[in-house]
């Protein structure tokens, strides 16, 4: 799901399955042995935080996890935890962890940008918590030592070259995958959802919490409805901001695809605001009509496909790949069309030098580009190598949706990873009703149509506010009034819709 659905490596030995089995099937024939006593909760030793940002009230620790939960006593992990303590104890009814998109996304930064919006908004009701998953930010990381032309953006995510070819993907996939494999580690192998969530459970332990509240963003939406399907009495007010497709046999492999889907239904909202006439005045007016500007900027990128312009960052040119994740980008929030419009109008100008996006202008750190990879490949399996297979799926999506190219269905490093030692949980309406949903109907990463499958799959356990405003990330971010309220009246009154209902401009 920002929130881009990509990050981590390998996974498990088939022979571990194999294990399994006869561990099951031992069990099953010998005397039954004592119960192994559950680790006692891991104390929390709080500290003023240490990053620039942090605000005043925001408080960090250290959360020891275990490496591999079947081996509960074995080498522990680092987890950075947060936590922004109520300033209204007389109103405070329990804990809220928000939760980061991603994969890849920062607990800490986000309770560090959200941090003074959420307490004015719920009013002393929660502490407020947060943790960077394994492998992000202060918690342990892994590498894959991978070669600088390899982490940039426009590689990780893997565009296929002018005209669609594929070959160039193919072979950095598994150059990237093996390096992944001979330098990542069993850190990089526990980057997994499955233990994302476990850790989220041992902090509620650590906090000595007997429930959680939670808000999910993107990725997060996942997170969130994993740890409900598996740990549902410890739930109580569930915010659901942004959801995808929760299909156990796609997963990320499901979100990737449908961001196709979510550009051809945002981009109506950037053609309208680059046509409106105050864009005159700042010379940000692309076309007269909204329906001229999809052809000229799909026509831009197949001329920097074949020539590339030269840009204010020494040796890294503005390619037609590079305008289309710069666009893929600026669709998250409204906020970010004028630097798009900029980009294009520079791009148009045989005298212009294009200024990239600080994300587009240098390679990704060697961590963060293991968990683009890595955790939408060790959560589930992909489908096989089949160069041709590939090839006609992306010759198909470039056809229909020609803003993304082709790129949400192209080959990944994924395709050439061990196999997954778990198969992904199936989220069901198997649970206490407390969870409340909120969608955007153009959003741009989890379009609507994924949303509703989440719906779908937890029936009566959900309501959904859908909400009519483009972009990625609603709560307190890109939506609305309405839609603001409707989550801060459910996590502070515990009242929801009594059936889905939408949320006009």
């Amino acid at each position: 799901m920002t929130t881009y659905p990509h990050k981590a490596l390998l996974l498990a030995l088939a022979t571990a399955t194999v294990a399994a089995s006869l561990t099951a099937t031992a069990t099953a024939t010998a005397a039954p042995a004592a119960a192994r006593p559950a680790p006692a909760a891991p104390r929390l030793d709080w500290h003023r935080c240490t990053q620039p940002d942090a605000l005043a009230a925001q408080e960090c620790a250290e959360l020891p996890v275990p490496l591999d939960y079947d081996d509960p006593d074995g080498r522990q992990l680092t987890i950075a935890v947060s936590r922004i303590r109520s300033d209204r104890p007389e109103a405070r009814r329990g804990t809220l962890v928000v939760i980061p998109g991603g994969p890849g996304g920062s607990g800490v930064q986000r309770l560090t940008q959200k941090g003074d919006a959420l307490r004015r908004e719920l009013a002393g009701a929660y502490d407020l918590v947060a943790f960077d998953p394994r492998g992000v930010g202060a918690s342990t990381t892994a590498s894959c030592d991978l070669a600088p032309e390899d982490r940039y953006l426009t590689s990780l995510r893997s565009w296929p070259g002018p005209n669609g070819e594929i070959t160039e993907n193919i072979d950095r996939s598994r150059r990237i995958a093996a390096a992944c494999a001979r330098n990542g580690g069993p850190e990089l192998r526990s980057f997994t959802t499955a233990n994302q969530v476990r850790d989220m459970d041992r902090f509620r332990e650590a906090l000595g919490e007997r429930k959680l509240s939670a808000w999910g963003t993107s990725y997060g939406t996942y997170v969130g409805a994993v740890y409900a399907q598996k740990y549902p009495r410890h739930t109580d007010r569930w915010v659901l901001d942004s959801s995808g497709d929760p299909d156990p046999k796609r997963v990320a492999r499901g979100w990737l695809a449908n961001m196709s889907q979510g550009a051809a239904d945002r981009f109506p909202d950037f053609a309208a605001w680059a046509t409106h006439p105050d864009r005159d005045r700042d010379g940000l007016r692309l076309a007269a009509a909204a329906q001229e500007v999809e052809p000229l900027v799909v026509s831009l990128a197949a001329r920097l496909d074949r020539e590339p312009r030269t840009t204010t960052t020494p040796g890294v040119p503005l390619t037609g790949n590079g305008l289309r994740q710069a666009l893929q980008n600026a669709l998250y929030a409204d906020a970010a069309f004028a630097s798009f419009a900029r980009l294009v109008r520079a791009a148009q100008d045989p005298a212009g030098i294009p200024v990239l996006p600080r994300e587009l202008a240098a390679p990704i750190r060697n961590e963060d580009a293991a968990l683009m990879v890595g955790v939408i490949c060790n959560d589930v399996a992909w489908p096989d190598t089949s160069t041709a297979s590939y090839r006609r799926a992306v010759d198909a999506d470039r056809a229909r949706y020609p803003l993304t190219a082709g790129m949400p269905v192209n080959v990944l490093p994924c395709s050439f990873w061990q196999t997954p030692a778990q198969k992904p949980v199936r989220i069901t309406d198997d649970g206490p009703s407390n969870i409340l949903m909120i969608q955007s109907r153009r959003d741009p990463a989890t379009p609507l149509s994924g949303g509703l499958k989440m719906r779908e799959a937890l029936g009566d356990r959900a309501r959904l506010v859908t909400v009519e405003q483009g972009g990625h990330g609603l709560y307190l971010g890109n939506g609305n009034a309405c839609g603001d309220r409707a989550v801060t009246e459910f996590l502070t009154s515990g009242r929801r819709p009594a059936r889905d209902t939408d949320c006009p401009n």
